[in-house]
């Protein structure tokens, strides 16, 4: 089994959406276009950033089948798939299926905050109702609650299907022990981008991103460094781009990040929904000096 798994970088892709607050399908070709040209190695559609959670699924299934449509196999695109309700989540990776996804990325059940056996339940069940790959999203500061590396390992072992995880949780000890733990096959994406070196050196292969929605680039350099043995230049270019992922984080992801695509690619993908807001006057502000200083606008 390749590792990793889809790629290296993958986009957790924005969605775009148009003045009066509908998606913007040709938008969303747009910037997938965009960002297969610009260092994107395969797209995650509908997760977090991309606003699934003000999305209904009608908006889901067409947007989908879009973007399917449109990459026409030329990358893979993973269906955040993910909700609080075991019953539900299985509907909806059915949904995704029929639309002709490559891989699903399934978030912790938000909310409930299960258990570890409930965790494994959970999981177990998606992944006997499906045969595509299952990447496991662990998000504690969405979900209310961590996914153990032990009950991912316990996952890995019983459910083929089940190929990677994307652990966000923010602590390298937990990646470190991930590693331990989970069968050489299991790609390990680092969910944070400001993290990825120190994730790579304890054994992740890849980053699920969203600064990569408008800067791959600078995230393949770090890891192509690391990876190439250049350890110290990759520390380097980690020291730069470090305080422009953080920017992109200055309020409530995907606020920023939206606001940095339209500037940067120069394709509208539009206001968050709320109870999202768009970016702060101060922010803007900020965020411009911070882009321009980067080179990524005039």
């Amino acid at each position: 089994m390749t590792k990793p798994y889809f790629g290296r970088l993958l986009t957790a892709m924005v969605t775009p959406f148009a003045e009066d607050g509908s998606v913007n399908y040709e938008a969303g070709c747009q910037l997938a276009d965009w960002l297969l040209a610009n260092g994107t190695d395969g797209l995650v559609i509908e997760g977090s950033t991309g606003e699934a959670a003000t999305m209904d699924m009608d908006e889901k299934i067409k947007f989908m089948e879009t973007i399917v449509k449109h990459i026409n196999g030329r990358a893979p695109v993973i269906a955040g798939a993910g909700t609080n309700c075991t019953a539900s989540t299985i509907d909806l990776v059915k949904k995704m299926e029929a639309c002709g996804v490559d891989g699903l990325l399934v978030v912790g059940p938000f909310y409930n905050k299960p258990t570890q056996e409930g965790y494994y339940q959970h999981f177990a069940a998606v992944a006997k109702s499906t045969k595509l790959p299952i990447i496991v999203y662990n998000v504690p500061g969405r979900t209310g609650s961590n996914i153990a590396p032990a009950t991912v390992a316990r996952l890995a072992k019983d459910f083929d299907n089940i190929v990677a995880i994307k652990e966000a949780a923010g602590n390298v000890a937990q990646c470190a022990e991930l590693y331990r733990v989970l069968p050489e096959r299991i790609s390990i994406y680092s969910g944070d981008d400001g993290l990825i070196l120190p994730f790579m050196a304890v054994g992740a292969v890849g980053l699920i991103s969203v600064l990569a929605n408008c800067n791959g680039k600078i995230l393949q350099d770090v890891m192509q460094a690391y990876e190439d043995g250049r350890v110290q230049e990759a520390a380097i270019l980690n020291k730069r781009m470090v305080p422009l992922a953080k920017a992109m984080f200055m309020e409530s992801n995907p606020i920023p990040i939206k606001y940095a695509v339209t500037k940067v690619t120069g394709i509208d993908v539009g206001n968050p929904r709320l109870p999202l807001t768009p970016l702060c006057a101060d922010c803007v502000a900020m965020m411009d000096v911070i882009l321009k200083d980067y080179g990524m606008v005039k």
